[in-house]
């Protein structure tokens, strides 16, 4: 079975950092905060197998880029597979507009 490296982009770091802040500081649920980077961040870590088991999107500007979204609890962690690499690329409540964020997506 091919092993894919994933690479979380600083997009989808800053993300993650803003998530546990809310979390943390806002709902002041500090415990909750890690419990739930840690589910985003081992759910993350099964991309490296089998990361083309979730569809590419349907909607643009997501398509031609490839984009799939791995859905773990309330949030989406939105990726592109390339060659034998999985970029993490944004990380985003569900209920948001992952649309609109989406056209802000670079890859390095």
């Amino acid at each position: 079975m091919i092993q894919y490296k994933v690479e979380i982009t600083e997009a989808a770091a800053s993300d993650m950092e803003r998530l546990y802040d809310y979390i943390a500081m806002d709902l002041l649920s500090p415990e909750t905060a890690m419990e739930q980077y840690n589910r985003i961040a081992d759910a993350t870590l099964t991309l490296e197998t089998l990361p083309k088991r979730h569809g590419i999107v349907d909607f643009e500007p997501g398509r031609s880029r490839g984009t799939r979204i791995l859905p773990v609890d309330n949030y989406s962690v939105l990726y592109v597979v390339k060659e034998k690499k999985v970029y993490i690329t944004d990380v985003l409540y569900s209920a948001s507009d992952i649309i609109a964020r989406m056209r802000n997506i670079e890859l390095n």
